[in-house]
């Protein structure tokens, strides 16, 4: 390959080359994305592949260099902490991480912020085996209207509190943000409205629960804020094109 990759493949563990089978064609795909940063780890959480983006947001000239390495060998404390804390969560539940937006770092190591998503890569048994994901940037140049960091502090509460009550205009409150600004960026960034993406929230943890468990669904549709199972199957099917009981056959539960 002209990436580099096989010269490295010796730097990590096995099962490392199924990773590469499975996503070594996105490696020079994503070079030509200068505003999204790609990787690629293992169960450790080091880099099997990375596009020349992120290589360069490190400050190294050559994505090469990132192979084999940690977050704690390339980014500051606080940053790498969260990093490999997200890492872990999906390496350790196979539940992913979508449009996540956190801070990162740009070109020239500017921090900035973006959407974020990390989904597990597993073998043909079904085993987590390591890892890929992307950072979009969000503040590309001329962008007029920059992010205040309450809205990802008011966007972490509802990840962890989608089950109970909550309205745009409380998640505007926590963002210190007014209503309409808070759904003016909300639009900007996820192309939604803010019951959307709290609709959005929750219907994507009923999937993971439906597929992880076998709760009744009027439990699983209470456990995510949905206080009538007819709304919450309605709301599955528009959503997904299956109502909750189909779409958990077709997970083979």
């Amino acid at each position: 390959m002209k990436s580099g990759i096989k010269e490295n493949r010796n730097a990590v563990l096995d099962p490392a080359s199924e990773l590469f089978d499975q996503v070594a064609m996105m490696d020079e795909l994503f070079d030509h994305l200068p505003d999204t940063a790609f990787f690629v780890k293992d169960c450790e959480g080091r880099y099997l592949l990375a596009n020349q983006s992120l290589a360069e947001r490190v400050g190294l000239r050559r994505k090469q260099e990132l192979i084999g390495r940690h977050v704690r060998d390339v980014f500051p404390p606080e940053l790498a902490r969260r990093y490999a804390a997200q890492d872990q969560q999906v390496l350790r539940t196979g539940r992913p991480i979508v449009d996540k937006l956190e801070l990162h770092w740009y070109q020239r190591q500017q921090t900035g912020w973006c959407l974020t998503t990390k989904l597990p890569l597993r073998d043909a048994a079904g085993r987590i085996i390591g890892l890929f994901g992307i950072s979009h940037d969000l503040n590309v140049p001329g962008d007029a209207e920059r992010i205040p960091p309450g809205l990802s502090a008011a966007l972490d509460y509802l990840e962890a509190h989608y089950a109970e009550p909550i309205s745009p205009a409380e998640l505007a409150r926590l963002a210190g943000l007014s209503p309409v600004r808070f759904a003016r960026l909300i639009k900007r960034i996820y192309r939604i409205t803010p019951s959307q993406l709290i609709n959005k929230t929750r219907l994507g943890n009923a999937s993971q629960i439906l597929i992880e468990t076998r709760q009744p669904v009027i439990e699983v549709a209470h456990a995510c804020g949905f206080y009538d199972q007819s709304a919450f199957a309605r709301a599955f099917k528009a959503a997904t094109g299956l109502t909750p009981t189909q779409f958990r056959q077709r997970q083979g539960r």
